[in-house]
């Protein structure tokens, strides 16, 4: 998944946005924004059963 991070200015003030898919989600500062994306990365990265053997887990 292509992952960016992208400074915006706005009539609130500046933020960064962070941008993933068809999702976007703003942030106040870059930190946040960082920080985001490492837990989001982490999540990816993360091993993930398939359905199946999921369901003959829980069976």
């Amino acid at each position: 998944m292509n992952v960016r991070i992208q400074p915006l200015n706005n009539p609130q003030g500046p933020c960064w946005q962070v941008s993933f898919g068809n999702n976007r989600v703003s942030f106040r500062s870059e930190a946040e924004a960082r920080q985001f994306v490492a837990t989001l990365e982490a999540r990816l990265r993360a091993p993930h059963p398939l359905p199946a053997a999921a369901a003959r887990a829980a069976g």
